[in-house]
């Protein structure tokens, strides 16, 4: 499995946690997926926001970072296998003793001394760590390495490229810029390699593209389009399958293109299999802590919530205009509680969304400083009669 390109510039939280955050959205940095902001994503009759879809993403995935990260070569990690299988045990938490007779090496005490020895692995790769930042904010002029792509197999000295030689390549190369053409494929391997990981990027990840479409592409970059698609593929940016009636970007979508038609109709079939349900749910600001409550009978509507919000449209002023101040990052939609509906007898779903909705909101008391609804007047009822609920 190859972990995201994005991996070489995450922070060490952004690789904990196994994702980054972009503009309009999460990016996985195990496999390089998106998951759009302001989309609810059904799961098992469940709406998740992208952020907390995206955990789930990985979970079902990628099990864990742990694991998807103890699956990299050597190359990436600088662990052995031994040391790899220990660390896999210890992560599990398992007993000095338990590793040793799964081992089968040593004793206990063998164990206790390994744990010794990755520690201080750890203390050493920190204080690496340092020393190369203070490197770069001693020396501006330290040149800066290209990492390699991540679908290379072995690193050799063609790879000893800076971000300065880089450049200089790229201007050579590609004299009317790097979305123009290529001046010429007669160049020196450590060239030859700029050049294609830049035309590489001419190419969207996660998707599938036939021979016509790769050509078309490659055609505005070099007249011999077909040299040019032998050696992306020789050289490890490109896959396709045997036939040749399919190529993607490599290690991005490997797999990809029966994976996701299934996931896509999997998706649909969970939102059409589930229920109209109605229930309460709540808008919360982060920042303040105030929140909205409302009842609606149609929990799918949040997203035009969210929609109505960020148009500026919004019936709740206050609301309304805090979002404006705080921006969309600032709330929250939650969920509070799925309305029961019975399946016997007698059921007024409008009457029980209201009966519902009061009791979040004298459970939360969203009003004054703690939030934005409106306290109805005593013996009054809040919702004018007939109305329906809304959300």
């Amino acid at each position: 499995m190859n972990i995201s390109d994005l991996c070489w510039s995450a922070t060490i939280d952004e690789l904990k946690r196994g994702y980054v955050e972009a503009e309009e959205y999460y990016i996985c940095l195990l496999c390089g997926k998106k998951i759009e902001k302001g989309i609810v994503y059904p799961r098992e009759s469940i709406l998740y926001e992208a952020e907390k879809y995206m955990r789930i993403h990985i979970a079902e995935e990628h099990r864990s970072v742990f694991d998807c990260l103890m699956q990299q070569d050597r190359r990436l990690t600088g662990l052995t296998e031994h040391q790899k299988n220990l660390l896999q045990l210890f992560y599990r938490g398992k007993s000095d003793g338990e590793v040793q007779k799964e081992m089968g090496i040593g004793s206990a005490s063998t164990i206790r001394n390994h744990r010794f020895i990755l520690k201080e692995k750890e203390r050493q790769a920190k204080m690496f760590l340092v020393l190369m930042e203070l490197l770069k904010d001693k020396n501006k002029r330290s040149p800066g390495y290209l990492p390699p792509h991540k679908t290379v197999g072995t690193v050799d000295d063609r790879y000893n490229i800076t971000q300065e030689e880089n450049g200089k390549i790229l201007v050579k190369c590609f004299p009317q810029g790097t979305d123009g053409r290529l001046k010429t494929l007669d160049i020196k391997e450590k060239s030859k390699l700029v050049v294609l990981r830049e035309i590489a990027k001419r190419f969207e990840a996660e998707r599938v593209y036939s021979e016509k479409e790769v050509n078309e592409i490659l055609k505005t970059a070099y007249d011999d389009f077909v040299a040019l698609r032998r050696y992306l593929i020789d050289y490890g940016f490109l896959d396709r399958k045997p036939d040749g009636s399919r190529y993607w970007l490599k290690g991005e979508a490997d797999g990809m293109e029966e994976r996701d038609v299934d996931r896509k109709k999997e998706l649909k079939l969970q939102y059409k299999e589930m229920k109209t349900e109605g229930g309460v749910y709540q808008i919360k600001n982060i920042k303040n802590q105030k929140m909205f409550v409302t009842a609606t009978p149609n929990l799918r509507t949040i997203n035009g919530r969210k929609f109505s919000l960020k148009n500026r449209g919004h019936k709740n002023k206050e609301l309304q205009e805090e979002w404006n101040q705080f921006g969309e990052d600032a709330f929250v939609f939650e969920v509070l509680e799925v309305l029961e509906e019975k399946k016997e007898g007698y059921f007024n779903k409008k009457d029980e969304l209201e009966k519902l909705e009061e009791k979040w909101l004298e459970k939360l008391q969203p009003y004054g400083e703690r939030g934005y609804n409106k306290e109805k007047k005593r013996g009054k009822s809040k919702r004018t009669p007939g109305k329906p609920i809304s959300g």
